[in-house]
């Protein structure tokens, strides 16, 4: 038995959308590749999580393949940091695991998302739509969509990530809603 047994073994591309997170989050990062706890380092900084070396090291080869990552060694240290190609992969990811928080009693505003995407991005478009529905958003009218609670973050975060502008999509706050009866049954307001 390997003396790493206490590791919990995850999918190399669990370890891939682990690693690709922490690099969007910490931008690029440097270790000093000389040390003989590379490694560790390494492992460390991954939020603490338990991984066998060889499958990270495996992971970063692999990453470094694909052109997700870039590896330099400048002056002792080595640099670790995201290629375009890997913010795209990253935002890929927080984009699969992006949700709106409910609290605990409704601000009694309601958020709604209004979009004018050109016939030209309709894959935008229609990816952008299927973002809001898994997030829980009511459609009003075709691009006209509802949701009870703060977004704001969530809503930069795929108009960015869709390249999409402030003119193409625009979050409002409001009070009220008319006839907002529907509305809060759907929500169980």
């Amino acid at each position: 038995m390997s003396r790493y047994k206490y590791y919990f073994r995850k999918p190399k591309s669990e370890i891939s959308k682990d690693i690709l997170k922490w690099l969007a989050l910490a931008g690029a990062v440097c270790v000093a590749g000389s040390s003989p706890y590379f490694t560790i380092h390494l492992l460390r900084k991954l939020k603490g999580k338990k991984y066998e070396r060889k499958n990270v090291y495996d992971t970063f080869y692999n990453l470094k393949k694909q052109g997700c990552i870039e590896v330099e060694e400048k002056n002792h240290q080595i640099h670790i940091s995201l290629t375009d190609k890997g913010k795209k992969t990253a935002g890929r990811f927080q984009i699969d695991s992006l949700k709106i928080n409910k609290p605990k009693k409704w601000d009694q505003r309601w958020r709604i998302v209004i979009f004018d995407i050109a016939q030209l991005k309709n894959l935008q478009r229609n990816a952008f739509r299927g973002k809001l529905k898994e997030l829980g958003f009511v459609s009003l009218q075709k691009s006209v969509w509802v949701h009870p609670y703060s977004c704001h973050d969530e809503i930069v975060l795929l108009r960015e990530f869709f390249g999409l502008s402030q003119k193409e999509v625009r979050l409002i706050t409001a009070d009220d809603i008319e006839n907002d009866d529907f509305l809060r049954k759907i929500f169980n307001l």
